[in-house]
C-alpha cells in the first residue's frame, strides 16, 4: 500500500471514466431515441444544478448527491432511476473533483485506504438491492425521510463548535461501511455521513473533504455501474445536463474548500434539501 502514489490514483480515476464513457458510446447511446436526445430547457436547469450542487459538494465534501436525488424525486423519477442518474452524472464530477483535490493538496492517502474497499462493497450491496429486489415505490416515501434527515444533519453541523483539530481515522472504515450502502440506496448520503463524522472527530476539514470525495469517484463508480446494468440509461438530458454543470464547477469547489467559510452554505443546503424532500414527501403520501 505504501507504493501506492498520488499519480497512480489519478491515472486509475482517468482510466475508469475512460473505459465508462466507452461504454456508454458503444452500447447505450446506439439505444437511445431522437427524441430522448433532442434538449431543451430542461437540460439548461440541470446543468445549472449540477454546477451549483458540485460547488457545494465540492467546498464542503457533501449535498451533491443529496440535492440532486432530491430534485429527481420531485420531478417524479423513481428511487431506482433517480439513484442511476446521480451516480452516472457523479462518476464524471467526482473525478474531476478527486484530481482537483489531489492537485490542491487536500488529500490524505491513508484515509482514502481506509475508506475505499469499505465503501465500494457496501456502495455495490445497495446498488444491487436497489437495483434488483428492493421495490423502488414502496421505499421512496422512506428515501425522502431519509434524505430530511441528513439535511437536518448539515443544519446541525453548521451550529456546532469546531473540534480541535487532530488526526484521528479509527472509524473510518465504519462510516464508509455506512456511507456507501445508504448513497447508493437513497441516492446521496455519501458525504453528510463520511464527511461529517470525520470533521466532528477533530480531523482538518480541507484534508477530509477532499479525500472523501476522491473516495466517492470509487464507490459512485461501482453504483452506477450496477445500476445502469439494471435500469440502461434514461433520461439523457437530466444526466448529461448534471455531467457537464458539475464537471465545469468541480475545480472550483476543490479550491473555494481551502478558503471559504463554510457555516452560510451548510445552512442554505440543509435548508434546500429537507424542503425538497419534504415537498417529494407531501407529494407521494397525499
Amino acid at each position: 500500500m505504501e507504493n501506492i502514489k498520488l499519480h497512480h490514483i489519478s491515472l486509475v480515476i482517468v482510466a475508469l471514466k475512460l473505459l465508462l464513457i466507452s461504454i456508454v458510446l458503444i452500447k447505450y447511446l446506439p439505444m437511445a431515441s431522437a427524441e430522448e436526445l433532442t434538449f431543451d430547457q430542461t437540460f439548461f436547469w440541470f446543468m445549472l444544478a449540477g454546477f451549483l450542487a458540485q460547488i457545494v459538494d465540492g467546498a464542503l465534501g457533501m449535498a451533491y448527491g443529496v440535492t440532486s436525488n432530491s430534485v429527481l424525486l420531485g420531478f417524479g423519477l423513481s428511487p431506482k432511476l433517480a439513484s442511476a442518474a446521480v451516480h452516472t452524472a457523479e462518476v464524471f464530477t467526482t473525478g474531476v473533483s478527486g484530481l482537483s483535490h489531489i492537485r490542491f493538496g487536500n488529500f490524505n492517502k491513508l484515509l482514502f485506504l481506509k475508506l475505499i474497499v469499505p465503501g465500494v462493497l457496501s456502495a455495490s450491496l445497495g446498488a444491487f438491492l436497489l437495483g434488483s429486489i428492493v421495490d423502488g415505490a414502496a421505499i421512496k416515501p422512506y428515501i425522502n425521510v431519509y434524505l430530511i434527515v441528513l439535511g437536518g444533519m448539515i443544519l446541525l453541523k453548521a451550529f456546532k463548535k469546531k473540534p480541535i483539530q487532530r488526526t484521528n481515522l479509527k472509524n473510518a472504515p465504519v462510516y464508509a461501511l455506512f456511507g456507501g450502502f445508504l448513497d447508493a440506496i437513497g441516492g446521496g448520503g455519501w458525504g453528510p455521513i463520511v464527511s461529517s463524522n470525520l470533521i466532528r472527530q477533530g480531523n482538518t476539514p480541507s484534508t477530509v473533504i477532499g479525500t472523501v470525495n476522491t473516495a466517492e469517484f470509487f464507490v459512485t463508480y461501482f453504483t452506477a455501474g450496477i445500476l445502469i446494468y439494471f435500469t440502461g440509461i434514461q433520461s439523457w438530458q437530466i444526466i448529461l445536463g448534471l455531467i457537464v454543470g458539475g464537471t465545469l464547477a468541480a475545480p472550483i469547489g476543490a479550491y473555494i474548500a481551502k478558503s471559504l467559510p463554510t457555516k452560510t452554505m451548510m445552512i442554505a443546503v440543509g435548508i434546500l434539501i429537507m424542503l425538497i424532500s419534504a415537498y417529494s414527501l407531501v407529494k407521494e403520501l397525499f
